[in-house]
C-alpha cells in the first residue's frame, strides 16, 4: 500500500489529485488539514510513513508581502516536519511558470522550491518541482483560479464576461496535472521519472479566443447541441463549462414534436458530425418512407414491436426486419434505399435514430418515396408527365 499525503487538498488541483489517486490500486490518500500547519510536530505525525507528499497549499491572491511570506513559511514548515519524521518520501511541489517573472508569487515559489530541494538533498529524499501553467478545470473558483473558471461561471449564470487584457495564456486541465502527479510518484519516465523538474505543456490561446469558444459552447448547449469534442482541449473546456451549470440548470425539458402518429423528441445534436433522436409511435402508424444518397442512418427499437421495411430505389423487392425492444438490435439503412418503420405491436413503440451528420433543412438529403413499389411507380409516372 502506497500512502500519499496532499496539502491544499481542497483546492482545484488538490481535488483532482485526490480523485485520481483514490482510484489507483494499492494507494491511500491522506489529506493534510489547514490546522496542521500551526505545529510542525502535528504535521510530522501526519506525514510519518508517507511514501509521497504532494505540496499544493499556497497563497496566490492578496498583498505581495503576504503572498511571499505565506508560501515561504509553508515550505519551511513542511521541510521542518519532514526532518522530524526522519523519512525520505518523494516531495512534489506545485510551482508555476511565474517563477520566470519578478513578482511576489514567482519569487515565493522559487524560494519554496529551493527550501524543499535542500531538504531532499540533505535527507536523501526525492524532490520534483512541478512548473505548472494556468490550471483550470471542474471545481475551480471563479475570479480566483483561472480566467476559464471566471468565464464559465459568468456564462452559466447569465453574466457578461469581459476581457481586461487580451494576453496569450498557456492553459492546462487539472486532470492532466493529477495524472502527471500519479505518474511521477510511480516513477513513470514519460512524466519525468526521477527528474527534479516536471513542466507539462498546456494549450496556448488568447483570452479573446477562449471567450469566443466558451460562448459558442454556451449558446449551443442551451439549444441542446453538443459541440465537436474530438479535440481533448475542447473536451476539457466543455466539461469545465458544464460543471458550473450543475445543479441549478437541471433537469432540462425537451421540445416535443407531436402529430397523429405520436411524439418525436430530438435528444441530442452533436458537433462531432452526428445526431440522435428518439420517438414514440402509436400502434399501426409508420415513420420514414424516404431514402438518402449520403446519410448514414441507424434504427434501434428500444421498446415495443416493429417492422423495418427497405426497398432499393427503382427495384421491387422489399426486405423486412421484425424487431423488438425485448431483443435490442440495430439496422443500418443502406443509401439509395427507401425505408420505413411501422409499429406492429398493441402499445406504443419507442425507437432511437442516429445519423452521422446534423439535419440541415437547406440540404436535408431526404427524399420522400414510399416503400411499396406500386406507390413508387405512380410517383415516377407522375414525375415523367
Amino acid at each position: 500500500m502506497k500512502t500519499i499525503a496532499i496539502t491544499g487538498a481542497k483546492g482545484l488541483i488538490g481535488w483532482h489529485a485526490r480523485a485520481w489517486l483514490s482510484v489507483q490500486p494499492e494507494t491511500q490518500v491522506v489529506r493534510v488539514p489547514k490546522s496542521a500547519w500551526s505545529d510542525p510536530e502535528t504535521l510530522a505525525g501526519i506525514l510519518e510513513d508517507c511514501d509521497a507528499v504532494v505540496h499544493l497549499a499556497a497563497m496566490n491572491r492578496g498583498a505581495d508581502d503576504a503572498i511571499y511570506d505565506t508560501n515561504v513559511r509553508l515550505a519551511e514548515t513542511l521541510a521542518e516536519a519532514l526532518q522530524r519524521t526522519g523519512g525520505t518520501p518523494h516531495v512534489l511541489h506545485s510551482s508555476s511558470t511565474q517563477v520566470e517573472r519578478d513578482n511576489a508569487y514567482g519569487r515565493s515559489k522559487r524560494e519554496a522550491g529551493r527550501i524543499l530541494s535542500d531538504w531532499a538533498a540533505k535527507s536523501g529524499g526525492r524532490f520534483t518541482d512541478m512548473i505548472l501553467p494556468n490550471v483550470f478545470g471542474e471545481g475551480g473558483k471563479p475570479f480566483h483560479n483561472s480566467v476559464v473558471s471566471t468565464f464559465c461561471h459568468l456564462l452559466a449564470t447569465g453574466g457578461s464576461p469581459s476581457i481586461d487584457v487580451d494576453n496569450e495564456i498557456e492553459f492546462l486541465h487539472a486532470h492532466q496535472v493529477a495524472k502527471g502527479i500519479g505518474a511521477l510518484i510511480s516513477g513513470d519516465p514519460v512524466a519525468g521519472g526521477d527528474t527534479k523538474t516536471w513542466r507539462p505543456l498546456g494549450h496556448h490561446m488568447n483570452v479573446s479566443a477562449l471567450l469566443e469558444r466558451l460562448s459558442t459552447m454556451d449558446s449551443g448547449y442551451r439549444a441542446h447541441f453538443i459541440p465537436d469534442l474530438r479535440d481533448s482541449f475542447d473536451l476539457d473546456l466543455f466539461n469545465t463549462y458544464r460543471s458550473y451549470l450543475y445543479p441549478d440548470n437541471y433537469p432540462v425539458a425537451f421540445k416535443q414534436h407531436t402529430d397523429p402518429r405520436g411524439t418525436l423528441v430530438e435528444a441530442i445534436r452533436e458537433g462531432n458530425g452526428g445526431q440522435i433522436h428518439y420517438s414514440n409511435t402509436h400502434p399501426g402508424f409508420t415513420r420514414g418512407e424516404h431514402f438518402h444518397f449520403r446519410k448514414v442512418e441507424r434504427f434501434v427499437v428500444i421498446s415495443g414491436e416493429a417492422e423495418i421495411a427497405i426497398r432499393r430505389i427503382c427495384g421491387s423487392e422489399i426486405v423486412r426486419f421484425r424487431v423488438s425492444g425485448d431483443t435490442p438490435v440495430y439496422v443500418d439503412m443502406p443509401t439509395i434505399h427507401t425505408h420505413n418503420l411501422t409499429n406492429t405491436g398493441s402499445g406504443d413503440m419507442i425507437a432511437m435514430f442516429w445519423t452521422h451528420e446534423l439535419y440541415d433543412p437547406a440540404a436535408p438529403d431526404t427524399y420522400r418515396v414510399p416503400v411499396e413499389p406500386e406507390a413508387d411507380a405512380s410517383v415516377e409516372k407522375a414525375a415523367a408527365r
